[in-house]
């Protein structure tokens, strides 16, 4: 069964965040059945985790190149494990893979979040605590016994599966876009793109996890409608991203554009619209400089950032589409509700480190780390305030009603850039197009 996601930038910590990996340089089948237990409970909602076995880890990094497995190892390791996980309560089963990397045999194990959490693992497979088991927990990179505090979030969790990894029972298998999901699999460089034409449909989505259920009952996930249905509106009213510009304070004059279809095509085209209608850049001369003074009005980097995290962090239970708004003197990226807890207002205002990992959209979160439309966990709001800072623009600010309803970003715009200015070059850019090419005669 091939892997969903492409082996190089899973080594290179590029897709998935250095706390969801575990490398083995030998086989641990003690180790290995504690960490296949803790990414299952998922305890955080990142998604699971993977366990690659054949290379050695040093201070939470893959050492390069790897050491490697004979393949008599890997077939005894593959025997052994299903062994080990009939041994979990209830049983859970992760996806092995073996695979070749810089000439060497690895061996990936794949352990999704399960749909039956909490899970525990026997506490050891020797004599001395024979027949006991407990609950394992990721806390950042390591595996550990939960305590007492984490047994009550993980039977906490028992009932809430995130929303964009629950059935959708109102969608049928043919919702899903067979030319969508292989066009995702090559832009990612999985193997299984190569598989994806002659497999069955069914296993194909069951592998990629984007459909769930018995075999007279399996239905599309949320997660699989909202990337790979051309229309995933139909399924979830508030999913598109609605770009307002206004021609003054007011409000009265305005043009608006609607974004639709799959996420990552409405971000890439929302973003695309706001770069070509909304962006600029100033050249200035200053008289004592030899070099001219350059900025824009919004760094690109910022703003993508910015609507790319409403789209991460945002609820596709709730009608309402994400609102950009762009005004006189800055951009507004409104979506609903606001930051789950711990994470609060004053946080928020201060740019204090926010510390919090439990996530909404867990799957929303991988597919866009896959395709590189958002950075890694943590780190979106401090990329925002960098690229601002960077373009010498003033801080960006965030913020969120007392009750949590919604969740506003805004980009204060250069404050050297002047919009009239600007106005008055597109103006004058259009003049001169139509003096160069004068429209024809009727």
């Amino acid at each position: 069964m091939a892997l969903p996601v492409n082996l190089d930038q899973l080594l290179t910590g590029h897709v998935v965040e250095s706390e969801r990996l575990e490398f083995k340089q030998s086989w641990n089948p003690e180790k290995v059945i504690h960490s296949i237990c803790a990414f299952a409970n998922d305890l955080n909602n990142w998604g699971g985790g993977y366990l690659i076995i054949g290379i050695a880890e040093d201070e939470g990094r893959p050492v390069l190149p790897p050491a490697g497995l004979q393949p008599e190892q890997a077939d005894t390791i593959q025997k052994k494990l299903l062994e080990l996980c009939n041994q979990l309560v209830p049983n859970y089963f992760p996806v092995v893979e073996p695979e070749e990397y810089q000439g060497k045999l690895v061996l990936v194990i794949w352990a999704p979040g399960g749909d039956n959490r909490p899970y525990r693992a026997p506490v050891s497979l020797g004599k001395d605590h024979q027949g006991q088991k407990d609950y394992y927990v990721r806390h950042f990179s390591s595996t550990v016994r939960a305590k007492d505090i984490d047994r009550q979030q993980l039977l906490d969790l028992t009932a809430k599966v995130p929303f964009d990894d629950r059935i959708n029972r109102n969608a049928e298998l043919s919702d899903l876009n067979l030319r969508l999901i292989t066009e995702h699999l090559r832009e990612i460089n999985s193997k299984l793109a190569d598989e994806a034409a002659t497999m069955p449909f069914d296993e194909l989505c069951r592998q990629m996890r984007i459909a769930s259920g018995p075999p007279e009952y399996f239905k599309p996930l949320n997660i699989g409608l909202l990337m790979f249905n051309e229309h995933p509106e139909r399924f979830f009213p508030g999913a598109t991203i609605e770009v307002i510009i206004y021609a003054g304070e007011t409000g009265r004059s305005f043009t608006e554009k609607h974004f639709t279809g799959p996420l990552p095509r409405q971000l890439r085209e929302a973003l695309a619209f706001l770069r070509s209608q909304v962006l600029k850049q100033e050249v200035r001369k200053l008289p004592d400089q030899a070099e001219a003074q350059r900025f824009v009005n919004y760094p690109f980097s910022a703003l993508e950032e910015a609507l790319a995290n409403a789209v991460y962090h945002r609820s596709y239970e709730l009608p309402n589409a994400i609102e950009v708004s762009v005004r006189l003197t800055r951009i507004e990226i409104l979506s609903f509700p606001g930051a789950l807890p711990p994470v609060t207002s004053e946080q928020l205002r201060s740019g204090a480190r926010i510390v919090a990992r439990d996530y909404r959209n867990r799957r929303v979160g991988d597919f866009l780390k896959e395709l590189h439309l958002t950075e890694a966990r943590a780190t979106g709001l401090p990329e925002i305030r960098t690229a601002m800072h960077a373009n010498g623009s003033p801080p960006p600010s965030f913020e969120m009603d007392a009750d949590r309803l919604s969740f506003l970003t805004t980009l204060p715009i250069h404050p050297a850039y002047n919009p009239s200015s600007a106005a008055e070059a597109t103006r004058e850019a259009k003049l001169k197009r139509l003096l160069q090419d004068p429209p024809a005669e009727q």
